[in-house]
């Protein structure tokens, strides 16, 4: 599935295989820590009181992002760390992250 907004997926399940080896256990794991980097970098974008703070989130979120296959997420974080604290970016970056939780509840199952 691709991002409404770019030709970019959501989520390139031949990139994580590629990652993963197609070790479903590894890919469930991998799912649950880049939702808990979403959640952690999301905040601290939310909160930064300096563009550095901001741009560091942005930067460990583009690179969880990328490495599992969520190419849309990261590309809106690459965006973002050139926009610190930007509202709009910070939306791109909630959108996409919101896409790559519904697909991977969708992959789940749920």
């Amino acid at each position: 599935m691709t991002h409404p907004d770019q030709a970019l997926p959501v989520l390139d399940r031949a990139h994580l295989r590629r990652y993963s080896g197609g070790d479903a256990a590894l890919e469930a794991e991998l799912f649950a820590l880049l939702e808990s980097q979403m959640g952690a970098c999301l905040a601290a974008m939310k909160a930064a009181d300096d563009d550095e703070a901001w741009r560091r989130a942005a930067h460990t979120l583009k690179g969880a992002s990328r490495g599992v296959g969520a190419m849309a997420l990261g590309e809106a974080c690459a965006r973002a760390e050139d926009q610190p604290r930007d509202g709009q970016a910070l939306a791109q970056v909630e959108k996409a992250a919101g896409a790559v939780s519904r697909e991977i509840a969708a992959l789940r199952g749920g």
